[in-house]
């Protein structure tokens, strides 16, 4: 695990202080959407499926702040649509950092060269680039040509400028070991990005192509062998090793959606960015007023298959908390990954 050690104490101190105050459900990072709109057609992905009244809409800035610091999450993971869309961007990033919010602008990158300068480095700001594989994968998973290349000429320089920069894979049943670890490797070693991010996709119900998403038995035995040979341990891989070890299938986890909960135009989502069951306008309502134990693979049959990080990430990490064997192994991958 990559993770800076800075953002790791801060972390397992707002942990620490949930337990004290006996708090059952807090976030640990908010999935901040503060548009719809995107300029790339993923096939994977039904948010621009919106109608066009609703694609047109921009969230004012104190509006995404304030839902932010209304949950109290350390950490802000700002999506949408296409965030670098959003006329106002560079604000509600400003504004999240200066509350020393952890803040990861995910992005294609196609307007990423374009808006850098809109935006200066910091250890609480990192751009978070989605890359699916290499060049013919991710463009075909992304439905245009040329997007890797300028994904990559992005990832240069922005890291160039002196900002962190992370990646975020989604992997589907049409890959295999190898594309994983053909991908993997490039962006670890040969764009040496800060930190990488993984999860196998979700069946998102709006999604364009339904064919092409993993079952957790696919999922299980597609990083098992990716992972052999030691990969996990060079990988610089934002996840808890616990997760890692879940991706595997070598421990299960029930779901905790409420870590990690979304924020759009629509409101706080119910139960989370990968479901619609409905919006409520405060975070307090979202997690008194939610029915979770619902939720979860062998409850809901919409989460027969899901082994996302949304909801499964959150699970390790306080698996981990709450385990001192975990604890110190955690502890020492991520001082292990900052010497790297």
């Amino acid at each position: 695990m990559a993770m800076p050690l800075r953002q790791s104490i801060k972390v397992a101190t707002y942990l620490a202080e949930q337990k004290l105050r006996r708090r059952d459900k807090f976030p640990l990072i908010v999935e901040l959407e503060p548009l719809f709109a995107c300029n790339l057609k993923c096939e994977g992905c039904g948010k621009i499926q919106h109608p066009a009244g609703v694609l047109k809409q921009r969230m004012p800035v104190a509006q995404a702040v304030g839902a932010v610091l209304e949950s109290g999450a350390p950490m802000v993971s700002i999506a949408g649509g296409e965030p670098l869309m959003h006329p106002q961007i560079d604000e509600i990033v400003r504004q999240l950092v200066a509350k020393r919010k952890y803040v990861f602008l995910c992005t294609n990158a196609m307007l990423l060269r374009k808006k850098m300068d809109k935006f200066k480095p910091s250890p609480y700001f990192a751009f978070a680039v989605h890359i699916d594989g290499l060049r013919e994968r991710h463009d075909e998973s992304v439905a245009k040509e040329g997007v890797f290349d300028e994904a990559v000429a992005a990832i240069k320089e922005a890291k160039r400028r002196g900002f962190r920069v992370t990646t975020n894979s989604t992997f589907f049943n049409t890959d295999t070991p190898q594309t994983i670890i053909e991908v993997l490797n490039f962006l670890n070693d040969d764009l040496q990005v800060d930190e990488m991010m993984i999860s196998p996709a979700y069946a998102y119900e709006k999604a364009p192509d339904q064919e092409h998403f993993l079952g957790v038995e696919q999922t299980r035995e597609l990083f098992k062998k990716a992972f052999a040979g030691g990969n996990r341990r060079k990988w610089r891989l934002n996840h808890s090793p616990l997760f890692l070890d879940f991706l595997e299938g070598k421990v299960d986890f029930p779901c905790t959606a409420w870590a990690i909960p979304n924020y759009s135009l629509f409101g706080w989502q119910r139960p989370c960015y990968l479901m619609s069951d409905g919006y409520v306008p405060t975070y307090r309502e979202l997690i008194e007023e939610t029915d979770w134990d619902k939720y979860g693979r062998g409850k809901d049959p919409r989460c027969a298959n899901c082994m996302a990080h949304c909801g499964y990430e959150p699970t390790a990490v306080l698996a981990t908390m709450g385990s001192l064997k975990e604890s110190l192994r955690a502890m020492r991958e991520t001082v292990s990954g900052n010497r790297e």
